[in-house]
């Protein structure tokens, strides 16, 4: 059977509406604004639904700052976008997302087709009501649990057909009904539905999915109801394989979109290969708009890829990690359940300014991580506030052009004198060595290893 409803009726804002939000949030834009204001931008691209601005590129590498103006928010780029499946943060609030100086944040198709359901979320009004968010808000289309559910499903032309994990019930997801579904959500960004392989996989099986997304894209396009209002962002695929990748990048330009994704990565690739298909699709995709690297959230992954030109990023791991009690910090994260923080009465960070930090110290967090929900959502706060601030940095250090110094301050505290190998590789196509000293005297020795797991002993 379908999900529960297949006829579109958008609770979108009117255009009246859009354009009144747009001059609130203008005028209520998060942190470190002054940092744009008194600047021209250098290029706009201007859409409907999405103006993006740039306003400054890094002299040295392809990393840029930008506001994008959506219907709901204007956000500033590059950006982290926390992720919240079911329009749901777990154990944090929309206030407390704001708070945070979150931007934009995610929801699933997929999951919200089947709970609560496309009738409930368009009774509600869409998904900014339902959920309370005012801010920007980007829905995936349920194309990543082909891999992720794989088990579940049945991939063909017409779409993809699953078992649904919460009563078995079987479902349709064609690129249509992801369209039509994401509609009646209404979030300031859409994605297409792509055929998403995994990333270990290769041969003639990526060749397809490649073509089959961009057919699919066609179709998506043609059911999308709310041009004017939202915004539908195609995907790049092609796994591995460079010219497949071209080819992907090369046809979607081809058509006429607000911004564009980079998909298929970040599914245990190594990373050598990771960064090489990030280059190859921000080389491809037009300057002017808008480029989302999907499922990438680690520090270094983000530090490294606003070189290589991306814009926009998501991810699990600032919340998943903090149900481990993870805490994360500049140097690596802090296992917070280890007894050497029963007595440490520092906070989690002396220089971070969020409530966890202020209020909480290490030898509470100790006493309730993993055990009691309240450790989750401090833990949370903190690395969502962890993740806002390294975008911060990473925006002003790009605004004032100091973003390759900013890198190596970035890689010597993360790292130290041994950086992972794939780094220095990608970081050396935008002219950046960290092989070479600089003024300070730091120098990098490149190590085999895609992951360092960064457990700081602090």
């Amino acid at each position: 059977m379908p999900f529960a409803k297949t006829h579109i009726h958008s609770p979108a804002l009117s255009e009246e509406q859009i354009s009144s939000k747009k001059l609130k949030t203008e005028n209520l834009l998060s942190k470190n604004t002054d940092l744009y204001y008194g600047k021209t931008p250098l290029s706009v691209s201007d859409y409907p639904a999405l103006k993006f601005e740039i306003y400054a590129k890094c002299s040295t590498t392809k990393a840029r700052a930008s506001l994008m103006h959506l219907p709901h928010h204007t956000a500033q780029t590059p950006m982290f976008m926390p992720v919240g499946t079911l329009g749901t943060m777990k154990g944090l609030t929309t206030r407390q997302l704001q708070d945070l100086d979150c931007h934009v944040i995610l929801g699933n198709t997929y999951h919200l087709g089947s709970k609560p359901g496309q009738e409930i979320i368009e009774k509600a009004g869409g998904l900014h009501n339902f959920m309370n968010w005012p801010r920007g808000l980007l829905t995936d289309s349920g194309g990543f649990q082909m891999v992720s559910l794989l088990k579940l499903a049945n991939i063909t032309e017409e779409g993809v057909e699953f078992e649904n994990p919460y009563d078995g019930q079987k479902m349709l997801l064609t690129p249509e009904e992801s369209i039509g579904l994401q509609n009646t959500i209404g979030a300031d960004i859409i994605m297409q539905l792509d055929d998403v392989v995994s990333s270990l996989i290769s041969g003639p099986r990526v060749e397809e999915a490649m073509h089959r997304s961009i057919r699919w894209l066609d179709r998506c396009t043609k059911a999308h109801k709310n041009p004017t209002t939202q915004n539908l962002f195609p995907i790049v695929q092609g796994g591995l394989d460079v010219n497949l990748r071209k080819i992907s990048a090369e046809e979607i330009i081809k058509r006429d979109f607000s911004g564009y994704a980079i998909g298929g990565l970040s599914g245990g690739e190594a990373k050598d290969q990771f960064w090489r298909m990030v280059n190859i699709s921000t080389d491809i995709l037009e300057e002017t708009k808008p480029r989302y690297c999907m499922g990438v959230g680690y520090s270094e992954d983000l530090v490294v890829c606003s070189a290589l030109g991306v814009d926009m990023y998501d991810c699990v791991f600032p919340t998943r990690t903090a149900r481990f009690g993870n805490a994360l910090v500049m140097g690596g994260s802090l296992l917070l359940r280890s007894g050497k923080y029963d007595k440490d009465f520092r906070p989690i960070d002396e220089n971070c300014e969020c409530l966890t930090c202020r209020k909480y110290t290490r030898a509470y967090l100790h006493s309730v991580v993993t055990k009691e929900n309240v450790g989750c959502h401090l833990v949370s706060i903190h690395n969502i506030a962890f993740q806002m601030r390294l975008m911060r940095e990473i925006r002003a250090a790009i605004l004032e052009d100091r973003y390759p110094e900013y890198i190596r301050k970035f890689m010597k505290k993360r790292f130290g004198s041994q950086v992972p190998r794939w780094i220095i590789n990608a970081l050396k196509e935008v002219k950046v060595d960290l092989t070479i000293a600089d003024n300070e005297g730091y120098v990098a020795e490149p190590v085999d290893q895609d992951v360092i797991k960064g457990v700081v002993d602090d």
